[in-house]
């Protein structure tokens, strides 16, 4: 079962669904808005601090991710996740 998404500077708690759906579309389906170019993984540019939890890439992003980073256009959390965003 997929874990929540907190998002820390929104103070907002978002339910991960089962449907395959990535963190930055459900951030979107709150009205989280959150900078991004290719929704692939190429590009980096929605990268956002990871504070707690796991995630799991559906592709394996081309971009380079530092520890404690995580790319929302293409990962879903494995459990809850904290983003400073």
């Amino acid at each position: 079962m997929p874990g929540c998404i907190h998002a820390i500077q929104s103070e907002k708690r978002i339910e991960a669904t089962s449907d395959g759906s990535t963190i930055l579309e459900r951030l979107e389906s709150v009205g989280i808005v959150v900078e991004y170019q290719c929704r692939e993984g190429y590009c980096g540019s929605c990268r956002v601090p990871l504070l707690a939890g796991t995630v799991e890439y559906v592709t394996q992003p081309l971009a380079f991710v530092n520890p404690g980073e995580v790319l929302p256009c293409c990962s879903r959390p494995r459990t809850d996740v904290k983003l400073d965003i």
